[in-house]
């Protein structure tokens, strides 16, 4: 209902703050006028929601009310003068709101991105006649993301139309039926998954900003249903209750944009249960264990910011702290072992006893160790499986070393991993989906030059079928190799990394290199497999590096923790150290280096440009921190409980010393030192990195005269996931490379 009675024009952005949890909260109301009244949507940037439809605007006798009914939220408000007062009223709670005229930009300065017609400039940069063009490694599939249904008779997956836009589809495997269940518009379908054998879940954000929603629909595309419409709220799958199926458990942060509560959510209706309340903002839980039958029978809960006190009930009621430990110690719940008489016997992985990460049997009422099942001395234990078809039975142990490992335990999994390898040696393979009664399975391989192909073996057949090779235009033979290499850091640490060399590097001429520090930073690892950013490069006669520099994850605690209050110094030390190994070995040009990276990446490329100012040739930030103080100021509400975690790994500007660090690592504070051509990259709606990390760069840099080519897509976020938006961008980078880098 629209309705607008006063001549008085209300129509335009009006802003204010609401106080919610200590916390100021500004919302933003567009009004505009319609031919038969007005509409309004609200904005609020601090928690990711912008351009939420309002579903009733009146204005009558200078009293302004909105309302959006699916979440009970009204405002009621009078115009005086330049400002509206009023009050916000939401679920029982009221707070006073004025309103004042505005108006309603983009995030950030929008006179600083480079125009299309220079970023068109910039691609030209990039000439040659190549075998294959940048949408053959950024171009999405035309088909991916394939899962069976629990009972097998349906195969769910993702279809790319002409417009780019990836539908999901559900195929009736009997009769080879197709229906499409889930359209794809404008927001990206960021996951889904099958609930039931006749119901499937997804979820989306808007534009990039994280507040995921869930949503749920029939496998013939019908009750199509948004099951949380709340707006900047963010929700997490906790368990999706395979014994149950109408219901799964979530976590949502609805009552407190800082922490998350638990809920069992009905998947037809929408219906919410509160599970727990996660009532203590300065000690919130950040963590919760349930069951297979949805019991809660555990959570954790962060103690003065950097504590972690471990609760456990035996009796489902009363939750006693089991463990007192520091946020840096590990100690997780694989799963609870149903396979035992005692129901509280658990899998855990945890790092107490030892430098690695290791997989325990524990009795979590008594509180010890039953028995140590699998450890490696170099690698941490990343997970193991269990098999529900087979009573619990324990199948394999993971970690990842060099490659993926996986360690078989059961006679059962023997006999199929020894199937699949032999099937596919010098292959990664994973488990990506197996049906209830584990008679059909879906197996994803990869390699360093395969993009991925989906295989479905059937076990009772014993019989493997080609189901989809993701990108059969990228020829094995034609990419190149990713090789693991190590070397010791200058201070004598062992690191681990990967070059990726074009084939001029492997016939001995030395090459261009393109240093790629990962995101992150901490626990956070790069990984062999199929890059497509390092094949692209390799295809152009750029080889990659990347290093596991220390504060990587996968290494060890005292490896991680050794980068801890290191980032900009010891950690870009490492990179340094890395580049100077590939150097020395012959495979790359000394002179021809730049470095590129995303989120701490992006970070790492400005602080190496100011670091080492003679190093790099230039250089491509892309999401990136250029400013210590104001990216602490940034961070997503959510992130706030750990905002002292936070400064025990990067910095604390409390402290005297760290803060002098802070401003001697803060790319922004020593723009001074930047010598060489920069490429920055934002998206605009990035709730981790704030656009203002980049338009301070960037502002200060032309203020010096550097040209430096920026492109913002106000359409995404922490990165880039529309296929438009990415092959824009990887045009433009090739075209910054062949600018500067000489090949």
């Amino acid at each position: 209902m629209i309705t607008q009675t006063d001549a008085q024009d209300i129509s335009g952005a009006w802003k204010g703050n609401i106080m919610l949890q200590k916390t100021e909260i500004p919302l933003l109301f567009n009004i505009k006028k319609e031919d038969n009244g007005l509409s309004c949507t609200m904005d609020s940037p601090v928690q990711g929601a912008m351009g939420i439809p309002m579903d009733e605007v009146t204005f009558v006798d200078q009293v302004l009310t909105i309302k959006l009914k699916q979440v009970n939220l009204k405002y009621v408000g009078t115009l005086k003068g330049k400002t509206i007062e009023g009050t916000l009223y939401q679920a029982g709670d009221e707070k006073a709101l004025v309103l004042t005229k505005t108006i309603k930009t983009l995030p950030g300065d929008t006179s600083l991105p480079s125009s299309e017609a220079d970023l068109a400039k910039l691609k030209d940069n990039s000439k040659g006649n190549f075998k294959y063009a940048v949408k053959d490694y950024f171009a999405k599939p035309k088909a991916s993301s394939f899962a069976f249904s629990p009972n097998g008779a349906y195969l769910a997956y993702k279809e790319k139309d002409d417009d780019t836009k990836n539908h999901v589809y559900v195929k009736n495997l009997e009769n080879d039926k197709v229906t499409q269940v889930i359209k794809e518009e404008d927001e990206l379908i960021r996951g889904f998954g099958w609930a039931n054998d006749n119901r499937l879940v997804y979820i989306m954000d808007k534009g990039g900003n994280e507040n995921y929603h869930l949503f749920a629909v029939n496998l013939d595309g019908t009750n199509d249903v948004e099951l949380t419409p709340f707006d900047g709220v963010k929700v997490n799958i906790i368990n999706g209750l395979k014994e149950d199926k109408e219901h799964m458990i979530i976590s949502m942060n609805q009552n407190n944009p800082q922490i998350f509560e638990p809920y069992k959510i009905n998947i037809v209706t929408g219906e919410l249960v509160q599970l727990y309340k996660n009532d203590d903002a300065a000690n919130p839980i950040d963590g919760y264990e349930f069951d297979k039958d949805g019991n809660l029978r555990g959570f954790t809960r962060l103690r003065d910011g950097v504590n972690v006190d471990m609760y456990y009930t035996t009796d489902g009621e009363n939750y006693e702290i089991i463990k007192q430990l520091n946020w840096k110690d590990s100690f997780s719940i694989a799963s609870f072992n149903y396979a035992s008489d005692n129901p509280h016997d658990a899998y855990v992985i945890s790092n107490l006893e030892s430098d690695k990460s290791e997989i325990y049997l524990y009795d979590l009422k008594e509180d010890k160790v039953i028995k140590k099942l699998f450890s490696n001395k170099d690698f941490d234990v990343s997970g193991l499986r269990l098999s529900r078809k087979r009573g619990y039975e324990l199948d394999y142990y993971a970690f990842e070393g060099e490659k993926q490992e996986i360690i078989p335990i059961s006679h059962y999994y023997k006999k199929l991993h020894k199937k699949i390898t032999k099937k596919f040696p010098d292959y990664n393979y994973s488990i990506s989906g197996v049906t209830d009664e584990e008679d059909k399975y879906l197996i994803f391989l990869q390699s360093d030059k395969l993009y991925g192909t989906y295989y479905a073996y059937d076990a009772n057949k014993d019989e493997f079928k080609l189901l989809y090779n993701l990108m059969p235009n990228l020829k094995e033979e034609d990419m190149a190799e990713m090789r693991p290499i190590s070397f010791k850091s200058r201070d004598g640490l062992d690191i681990h990394g990967y070059i990726t060399l074009p084939q001029a590097a492997i016939d001995g001429k030395q090459v261009p290199v393109i240093v790629n520090p990962h995101g992150g930073p901490q626990g956070v690892r790069d990984s062999w497999g199929f890059n497509p950013e390092a094949q692209l490069f390799a295809s152009r006669g750029y080889a990659t590096l990347q290093v596991n520099f220390r504060i990587s994850g996968g290494y060890g605690k005292t490896f991680l923790e050794s980068g801890f209050k290191q980032i900009g110094r010891k950690a870009m030390d490492d990179v340094e150290d890395g580049l100077q190994y590939v150097i020395d070995k012959g495979w790359v040009d000394k002179d021809n280096a730049a470095i590129y990276g995303g989120s701490h990446g992006g970070y790492a490329v400005l602080r190496g440009l100011t670091k080492t100012p003679d190093l790099y040739a230039c250089g491509v930030d892309y999401v990136g921190v250029s400013n210590l103080f104001t990216f602490m100021q940034t961070i997503p509400a959510y992130w706030k409980p750990y905002l002292k975690i936070l400064k025990e790994i990067w910095y604390d500007e409390d402290v005297a010393t760290e803060r002098k660090i802070m401003e001697e690592v803060s790319p922004a504070y020593q723009i001074d030192k930047i010598k060489k051509p920069l490429f920055v990259v934002q998206g605009a709606n990035d709730p981790r990195v704030n656009i203002d990390e980049s338009d301070q760069i960037v502002k200060a840099l032309r203020a010096k005269g550097v040209d430096v080519p920026y492109m913002v897509k106000y359409d995404e976020g922490h990165g880039f996931h529309k296929e438009v938006n990415r092959l824009d961008l990887y045009e433009a980078m090739l075209g910054f490379y062949a600018k500067h880098l000489n090949n």
